[in-house]
């Protein structure tokens, strides 16, 4: 009866987990909220914006006002006010840098779209790392279970007079290597629970699996049409773009240095007190001129900074090429392994169904004397071993889809709505 009541309240407190799994999408919504480096690429992207907006301040109108208090000897007082309001008519200067920030507005707009897309697939690492830390772990202890009933089999058979000590010692030093296995798996799932701490900002709640029957995914497409939607679309190559744009808009604005400006002022000025003089009491005069200024020298430093501006396009342009290139690696490389995803879902199932097989064949030829512990031993470790490559196959093919979808410049919320129905569904 004792036996009994374990049992359901076992059931009961894993119905009660599972009931209150965590999905994808809900993983997500919480990294979403909390992932500090999300939160710093929008506020890089705010940053750049109010960038962009100080720039164009230098095309608008500037207002000042000046007040002065002056005191004569003879105690006769000076107050003068002044009022300057000034608009740029002619600055291709001060244009192109307004330029050149409004492009790099964009371009860190389009890293923070990067900045998303990386935050999903990062939760989903972590989120199938843990997955597959649970896994490992449950394999690990299932295997040390089964070693530690082979060392007991070991030793009533050694007691019984049918075999030597030998296959006792043997089959206990198969049970604490894998006790050292074990340890090594909880090691790695705490870790995998941080590390999904670490994005959501909570303690991780059980998480939904991968369905056991899980079919592979196709692709639509061809790896060059892949890798073409990427050079289109991926977020990281069209900031680089927008990267060399800013740096030709910032050559033209250090070259507009030796150019003319031109704009109207209009001052005006109010004098009050004892001091004024008769002919400017009760006078506020007002100036209104046209400004044109020509620079002539500046020492050096207008064409030095036409230089560095185009060093830094150099510079810009090799790391949009370096770019394009990493990314149409990455598109080849995950579009080859949603591929053969397939293969490896298909040869890991048919590994383990042959384990199973084997193992139940070796004890059955322990019994009857025509296997040996080693072999059963071996039999044990091969099928935890093929469990483990089934677990990490599927897991690895799922995140190999999503990393393509984030090469191509296509990770969105669909993309994860499509791999959280891949999930099993609680009752």
């Amino acid at each position: 009866m004792k036996t009994l009541r374990s049992l359901l309240l076992a059931a009961l407190a894993v119905a009660g987990s599972a009931a209150h799994a965590d999905d994808l999408l809900q993983v997500w919504a919480q990294a979403r909220a909390a992932d500090p480096l999300l939160r710093q690429a929008a506020a890089a992207s705010g940053a750049q914006e109010a960038s962009a907006r100080e720039a164009r301040a230098a095309l608008l109108p500037q207002w000042s006002l000046q007040g002065t208090e002056q005191r004569e000897n003879g105690g006769a007082r000076l107050h003068t006010a002044t009022s300057s309001i000034s608009q740029a008519l002619v600055d291709l200067a001060a244009l192109r840098e307004w330029d050149a920030s409004r492009s790099q507005a964009s371009a860190q707009s389009a890293r923070l779209a990067a900045a998303e897309q990386a935050a999903r697939a990062r939760v989903a690492d972590a989120y199938f790392g843990l997955l597959s830390a649970e896994a490992q772990l449950a394999t690990a202890r299932a295997n040390e279970e089964a070693f530690d009933r082979q060392v007991s089999e070991a030793e009533v058979r050694f007691k019984s007079g049918l075999s030597a000590q030998v296959e006792a010692d043997q089959s206990r030093a198969y049970r604490e290597l894998a006790r050292g296995g074990t340890l090594a798996a909880e090691l790695a799932l705490a870790d995998a629970r941080e590390a999904l701490a670490q994005l959501t900002g909570t303690t991780p709640q059980p998480l939904q699996p991968l369905r056991r029957q899980l079919a592979a995914q196709a692709l639509p497409d061809d790896v060059e049409a892949w890798a073409q939607r990427a050079l289109l679309a991926n977020p990281e190559l069209r900031a680089l773009q927008l990267d060399v744009q800013a740096s030709e808009q910032r050559i033209s604005a250090a070259r507009a240095g030796h150019l003319p400006t031109l704009s109207v002022g209009v001052d005006t000025t109010r004098q009050r007190g004892d001091g004024v003089p008769l002919i400017d009491a009760n006078r506020t005069p007002t100036q209104v001129a046209l400004r044109l200024t020509v620079p002539l020298f500046a020492g050096g430093a207008t064409a030095a900074a036409a230089d560095r501006a185009g060093f830094q396009r150099d510079a810009a342009r090799e790391q949009l090429e370096a770019g394009r290139r990493a990314v149409l690696r990455d598109v080849r490389a995950q579009y080859l392994a949603v591929s053969q995803g397939a293969a490896q879902l298909r040869s890991t199932q048919a590994a383990v169904e042959a384990a199973e097989r084997a193992l139940s064949a070796t004890r059955t030829g322990l019994t009857l004397g025509t296997r040996s512990t080693t072999d059963l031993l071996l039999a044990i470790q091969t099928l935890a071993a093929a469990q483990n490559a089934q677990t990490q196959a599927r897991h690895r093919h799922v995140l190999a889809l999503l990393a393509l979808h984030q090469a191509a410049g296509s990770l969105g919320d669909a993309e994860l709505a499509t791999v959280n129905a891949l999930l099993e569904t609680t009752p």
